[in-house]
């Protein structure tokens, strides 16, 4: 199964290493793609690439190699353009978050994959986390009870070199701001764990820090789940020093779970009726990483459903949804009210000049 990757920048190295652990399945990296050359040039030595084919432009990529699997992990803005022309080109595809930028876009990248019977996965790699799955099967197994509400902290930190790594960076166009980048892996995993099906948001946002992007580096939401279930969102990436935590806080009505680390990828708190274990228990003693642990899973899974022509684990309307999530925040937040969901159009661009440059 040829492989290929879209993009070499910051998150490249942990989709090359998925394909790498994946090749006992017999995924080949057989082309990395991308408009600067040097990103390239560098991925291929970290990685002794050397015999893999280079290409700046996806789509003499695409035609040349005609890859089984492409990852997309370009700038955001492009995601869904570049998917559709790997849908196009008979690829089934990776796109890192979000799946685009509009509600429109999502819905075009999921009806090709539907027409032209491709797996497509959002790469949401944090559902993959062993502590994500552990409180996942005791959610489905019922141990947790009812569940009653939760939160997501993202409490991270961004400064000017970064957003200086790339022209693209907080821009409403091809980026957004903290909740869209940085906290919708949280976001996916809180609306994933309390049922899904949100009803309503109510939300504010700023830009208290970061004068010289467009979108918010704050933003902080209340949902109501059509379970009943509530739930609260905090995100930011003005934390002076360093990126300090991603929790998740579930509280059933027959137990509570905190997952934490940098990626909700460390069991801190484990209370559960008729269980025994404790968060000591279930420790694991794997690197803490803002990125969290779940990458090679998501490959794993991806590459089985393509064999067995199964949905993926984390499917493109799972993409979507997250994405309508952090859309219906910036939505209540610039309308200054509650928003119902489901969402018909939206996109980022409908924000553009709410904080403008400098205030």
């Amino acid at each position: 199964m040829k492989y290929a990757l879209i993009g070499c920048g910051r998150i490249a190295p942990n989709h090359i290493k998925a394909a790498l652990a994946n090749r006992g399945s017999g995924l080949e990296v057989a082309a990395i793609c991308d408009l600067i050359p040097e990103k390239m040039t560098s991925l291929a030595g970290k990685f002794d690439l050397g015999s893999t084919a280079q290409y700046t432009d996806y789509r003499a990529m695409l035609r040349d190699v005609r890859p089984d699997l492409v990852a997309v992990a370009t700038e955001s803005g492009s995601h869904a353009a570049v998917a559709l022309d790997c849908i196009a080109a008979g690829c089934n595809v990776i796109i890192e978050k979000p799946i685009a930028l509009s509600m429109s876009d999502a819905r075009k990248v999921i009806a090709a994959a539907e027409a032209a019977g491709v797996v497509v996965s959002a790469n949401h790699q944090n559902r993959f986390n062993r502590s994500v799955q552990l409180a996942r099967h005791a959610e489905n197994d019922g141990s947790l009870g009812r569940i009653l509400h939760g939160s997501v902290h993202v409490i991270w930190g961004r400064d000017r070199k970064y957003y200086s790594s790339g022209s693209w960076r907080g821009t409403w166009a091809q980026d957004g701001g903290a909740l869209m980048n940085q906290c919708i892996h949280g976001i996916d995993l809180l609306r994933w764990m309390l049922g899904g099906e949100v009803e309503e948001v109510t939300a504010m946002t700023a830009r208290l820090n970061h004068d010289y992007i467009e979108a918010e580096d704050l933003g902080m939401a209340l949902l109501r789940f059509r379970s009943g279930a509530l739930g609260m969102v905090e995100g930011t990436v003005n934390t002076y020093g360093n990126s300090l935590e991603e929790t998740l806080y579930i509280f059933g009505s027959n137990g509570t779970v905190k997952l934490g680390g940098k990626a909700a990828n460390k069991v801190e708190f484990w209370s559960i009726a008729g269980d025994a274990r404790t968060a000591e228990d279930l420790a694991d003693a794997l690197p803490d990483t803002i990125y969290g642990l779940g990458h090679t899973s998501l490959y794993t899974d991806v590459i089985d459903a393509i064999k067995t022509g199964r949905a993926p684990y984390v499917t493109a309307r799972d993409g979507m949804e997250a994405l309508e999530l952090v859309l219906a925040i910036y939505k209540s937040a610039a309308e200054g009210r509650p928003v119902k969901l489901p969402l018909e159009d939206c996109s980022t661009l409908d924000f553009a000049g709410r904080f403008g440059l400098t205030d």
